[in-house]
């Protein structure tokens, strides 16, 4: 179980967050506004963080741009708007996924879920990865680092998730759903957008080698290259 911290000015959105986090062992810590968040964050150790964006004193995205300075924290954003702006901002930040209000909790919960699962210390027994060389780009999945031409290149954690699914499957046909359930880890409840959005932030990360990752027209991805 993991150490929540719940960032929401609206008092309610709290105590239900924290009623459905504590019931599955969770121990939750609250904040009702980011520089209150920035503070706890200072001084204590969380697993996960569950932030709302429309906040008082310090919105919820700089609030994340600090907290990212001084801790990898996974973050879970919640907004009251779903504009693509706004979750590829989100995204851009580091954030692990993005909910738009109203939301369930049920969904919360199982969101939470997946990013603490695959935020978690990796064990001697896990499988330690691979290492794969596509002309100038490299991909090494051991210790989550990737190269274009010799200079490394820093990406959001599910921008590495979703690359290096790509890579282990490649010369596949991936559908957008099938992205989502496995690079996600659980039944998308939204549109598959979320996937164009990391495919087109993994590009401009990629560079000259941005053309690996091919689009399949009413589809999906894959992705295609040489080792």
């Amino acid at each position: 179980m993991g150490r929540i911290l719940v960032v929401d000015d609206e008092a309610k959105i709290r105590e239900v967050i924290r009623e459905y986090a504590e019931f599955e062992g969770h121990t939750v810590r609250e904040a009702s506004d980011g520089m209150e968040a920035v503070r706890l964050c200072r001084d204590e150790a969380f697993d996960a963080i569950i932030m709302d964006i429309m906040m008082p004193k310090l919105d919820g995205f700089s609030a994340c741009k600090e907290i990212k300075k001084m801790r990898d924290i996974p973050v879970l954003m919640l907004s009251a708007r779903g504009e693509e702006y706004d979750k590829l901002f989100g995204f851009e930040l580091g954030i692990d996924d993005y909910v738009v209000k109203p939301f369930s909790p049920k969904e919360i919960m199982a969101r939470l879920h997946v990013i603490l699962s695959r935020n978690a210390p990796q064990t001697d027994s896990q499988p330690r990865g691979e290492n794969f060389q596509f002309d100038g780009l490299t991909i090494d999945m051991a210790g989550r680092n990737v190269y274009v031409d010799d200079q490394k290149v820093n990406m959001t954690p599910k921008e590495y998730d979703l690359l290096f699914y790509l890579v282990r499957n490649r010369g596949i046909a991936l559908t957008r759903e099938k992205l989502l359930s496995d690079v996600w880890g659980y039944d998308f409840c939204g549109d598959d957008r979320t996937v164009d959005t990391h495919i087109k932030m993994l590009r401009g990360n990629l560079g000259p080698y941005r053309e690996f990752i091919v689009t399949l027209r009413g589809l999906g991805y894959k992705f295609e290259a040489d080792a």
